[in-house]
């Protein structure tokens, strides 16, 4: 990577944002939009041909994020990366919003795809995908799914899709954080071995540890170095990854803080803020 602290401070960012959105608005999914915020640093810092001016440049990257309920998540990356003003980032959610709970293409500048119902996101990823090998043009489509989404029937349709077509411009990143609403990812659906599974469906597949931005950016380096397949990557992540209190947390796939928990939540913002303090992103 090119400068891993500008790309610390750029994750650091999407962390803070992320938690002083859902505390504005007093609840929200905190779990699963923490849990993928390094790979947003790394995609929006290091990795995607995307910024505000190139937001209709048809040989942008483009970034899906099919499990909707992270949006918090993407909104924070968009805001840090100049998309639209923080400052909208505290209307999330609320009467009038260009930023819902779920993201909207027709609401927020820098979203590509209308998300929220689960399985939706990947498929559009793999046509997206298509359409671009078929114009010829320079550029890749990353999806994050959720270990839960992929209970659903239709991404395995759209993982079956993706690799017959050989769409080596695809990238889907599964944030594996073990969990979904109801409880424990293995005890509701056992996904088994995800690396196995996609690689049985035509996929390079690899796992990484979903917090370490130089494993997840060498994974999407070394994926674009074939030019054969679909690549997955499998994210060995934490739900509510970065604050201990909300790892620890067992119900952390949405929260309606207690007393208890805004105080952590504060406490993890106020660090966030400290540790933050006096650095420039440029």
């Amino acid at each position: 990577m090119n400068n891993l602290r500008k790309l610390q401070m750029l994750r650091d960012r999407i962390r803070l944002w992320t938690l002083k959105e859902l505390d504005h608005l007093g609840f929200g999914h905190y779990g699963g939009s923490l849990s993928i915020v390094e790979s947003l640093a790394v995609l929006y810092g290091e990795v995607m041909n995307i910024s505000p001016a190139k937001k209709d440049d048809p040989n942008r990257d483009y970034f899906i994020l099919s499990k909707g309920h992270g949006g918090p998540a993407l909104y924070a990356a968009l805001a840090v990366k100049g998309f639209f003003d923080y400052e909208q980032l505290y209307t999330l959610n609320q009467n009038g919003t260009r930023l819902p709970s779920h993201p909207d293409r027709n609401l927020t500048e820098g979203v590509e795809m209308t998300t929220g119902s689960l399985g939706q996101g990947i498929s559009v990823a793999a046509g997206v995908a298509l359409s671009n090998k078929l114009a010829n043009r320079d550029s890749f489509t990353y999806t994050i799914v959720g270990d839960g989404e992929l209970n659903e029937g239709q991404c395995w349709e759209a993982i079956q899709f993706a690799a017959h077509h050989q769409l080596s411009n695809l990238f889907v990143l599964v944030d594996d954080n073990k969990k979904q609403l109801d409880g424990l990812t293995a005890d509701i659906c056992n996904p088994f071995d995800f690396v196995d599974k996609f690689q049985s469906f035509g996929f390079e597949a690899v796992r990484v540890d979903g917090s370490d931005m130089e494993q997840i950016h060498q994974a999407i380096a070394e994926g674009k170095r074939q030019k054969e397949k679909p690549v997955a990557i499998i994210l060995d992540t934490i739900k509510g990854q970065g604050v201990p209190y909300l790892e620890e947390k067992a119900d952390n796939h949405h929260i309606r803080p207690s007393a208890e928990d805004q105080a952590a939540i504060e406490e993890a913002i106020a660090l966030l803020e400290q540790q933050l303090s006096g650095e420039v992103l440029k």
